[in-house]
């Protein structure tokens, strides 16, 4: 799929978020996820001993605050503009459960492409 303007501002949330909260070992990941009308929810990662919450179960759990119940698009940046990441096999299969049609921003910083949840593999 291509890449719109609108996924192109939702990597630059994701990155502003990683750059102004990602800053210890227990936040190193940062996501953006946008509705269909442009609402766009953040989260960060919390890593911990015990493992911790990815970043991407953070920003669903924010929209799901707003009451938010579909999500459009989301994309994963890691700190220090390092890269944006998929989602890990966890977050991919919750992802896909719980928003089928989900486009994710994945690839190189300079050739990011959106694909559908789905698609992805890993």
């Amino acid at each position: 799929m291509e890449l719109r303007d609108t996924d192109r501002a939702l990597v630059q949330a994701a990155t502003a978020v990683a750059k102004l909260r990602c800053r210890s070992r227990h936040h190193t990941v940062a996501s953006a996820a946008r509705t269909a009308d442009g609402r766009v929810f953040t989260g960060v990662n919390v890593q911990h001993s015990t493992g911790g919450a990815c970043a991407e179960l953070v920003a669903i759990g924010t929209a799901a605050t707003q009451g938010v119940t579909e999500l459009e698009t989301i994309v994963t940046v890691a700190d220090r503009g390092r890269e944006v990441s998929e989602p890990c096999g966890d977050c991919r299969q919750v992802l896909a459960d719980c928003f089928p049609a989900l486009r994710v921003i994945t690839g190189e910083l300079d050739a990011l492409r959106v694909v559908e949840i789905g698609a992805l593999t890993g």
